[in-house]
């Protein structure tokens, strides 16, 4: 390799450094340093052991909130989900934020956050709006009053939205189109991700804990089973996108998570405070008929079965075999949600989208295969699980949701003549 000799001259080095220095201005890893990071499995890792001590200290005290957040029910589960939206807009704003453009923008970071609070009243103003009439149903000031939101919601939102697009276009300045516009379109990419999936969550939540606590569960044991697997037997690859993941994770992992979903959907399905559906936004005990998929059926154990065995029988619910469902999506699918995630970092040269979490990261980090998985349990629910006929209380609620209460008198009184009348000409 030869060197430059003068101050004028030029470098004529051509080899394997000048290669590296070539590739490195481009946006791809390069395959030296990918290489490297392919080694650096969990099971070469020399700080190993003091990285899953903080890994694991984090994971005790999110769990134990967690499990007190869900005790406490419904609308605190709402509450926790909007707090974690709110942490997540805020990791991913900052990801393309450049302090000294936003010196020249006085009250820009506002604007991020109108769009924001306007995408929030327009997703949960059109999920809990059945709810809230379901809750002030007995006050008849009350009643009106959300009868008039509700009417007029989404010319509200609507015009919540125009306001921020004309701020936007106001507050245009020259030689900063490019970053403003930028920015533009990245908070509306943020709204899209962040409040697609947390809208689908809401729901599943107002369906029956059930069906938020499960999938949820599921990628919460298949992340930390990954972990382990990964930790003590990891010596394969799985993706180059993420190197510390590896087969032997993957592969344990997944089985470990098939057989949490059919054990833990037969202790969740025992429980209504859990399986009922919450109708209102009331914080009351729940008490409801479970239906059929929370009914136990009694299997008898064949007869060749070990004596020592304590059961002649085992019950089975019939959500355990729709768990079944759900933690392969949440085995084999969900974790892709991760691979995209690592592969988003990776082409912004960040190590985690935020450190509010020690030895996790950002709430961003931990939500990736969480989003994937809150879409599909909805989709999967509706899609599968609940009766596709009409029913009395379908009805009902569409009833509620679209008349004033002078429209309700009247179809009462409609009802009762119409009931009235088939009493006489039956008998």
């Amino acid at each position: 390799m030869q060197k430059d000799t003068g101050s004028g001259g030029t470098s004529t080095s051509s080899g394997p450094t000048s290669r590296f220095r070539r590739r490195k201005s481009s946006n791809e890893v390069p395959p030296e340093v990918d290489k490297a990071n392919s080694s650096h499995l969990l099971v070469n890792d020399h700080n190993k052991y003091k990285s899953m001590l903080i890994r694991t200290y984090s994971s005790v005290w999110m769990i134990g909130g967690f499990a007190l957040i869900i005790y406490m029910g419904h609308l605190y589960i709402w509450a926790m989900v909007v707090v974690i939206q709110i942490f997540m807009a805020k990791e991913l704003f900052n990801l393309l934020r450049k302090a000294h453009e936003d010196t020249h923008l006085p009250g820009f970071r506002l604007l991020n956050w109108h769009f924001f609070f306007t995408a929030m009243l327009f997703v949960y103003g059109r999920i809990l709006s059945q709810r809230l009439v379901n809750t002030v149903t007995t006050d008849k000031f009350l009643y009106k009053l959300v009868g008039r939101f509700i009417k007029y919601h989404m010319v509200t939102c609507y015009f919540l939205y125009i306001a921020g697009f004309m701020w936007f276009i106001l507050t245009l300045k020259t030689k900063r189109y490019k970053y403003q516009f930028g920015q533009y379109a990245w908070t509306h990419m943020i709204l899209i991700v962040v409040f697609t999936q947390s809208s689908f969550t809401v729901a599943n939540i107002f369906e029956g804990i059930f069906w938020f606590l499960l999938p949820a569960s599921l990628i919460v044991i298949n992340d930390i089973a990954a972990y382990i697997f990964g930790f003590f037997f990891g010596k394969t690859p799985l993706i180059k996108l993420s190197p510390k993941k590896t087969w032997e994770g993957f592969i344990g992992a997944s089985v470990t998570t098939m057989i949490s979903a059919f054990v833990l959907a037969n202790i969740l399905g025992r429980f209504q405070w859990l399986t009922c559906p919450r109708k209102d936004l009331s914080t009351g005990w729940l008490h409801c008929d479970p239906g059929p998929l929370f009914k136990p059926e009694y299997f008898a154990l064949p007869e060749w079965f070990p004596g020592w065995f304590p059961w002649r029988e085992i019950t089975v619910f019939p959500v355990q075999w729709h768990a079944l469902g759900l933690g392969l999506f949440a085995s084999i699918i969900a974790p892709f949600g991760g691979f995209f995630a690592s592969g988003f970092k990776r082409a912004f040269k960040i190590k985690d989208f935020g450190d509010s979490i020690p030895g996790h990261g950002g709430i961003t980090d931990r939500m990736d295969c969480q989003m994937v998985m809150a879409v599909f349990a909805y989709i999967y629910h509706q899609s599968f699980v609940i009766p596709q006929s009409l029913s009395i209380e379908m009805i009902m609620d569409q009833i509620l949701m679209n008349l004033t209460y002078e429209e309700l008198r009247a179809l009462y009184m409609k009802l009762g003549q119409i009931i009235m009348e088939r009493q006489f000409g039956e008998s």
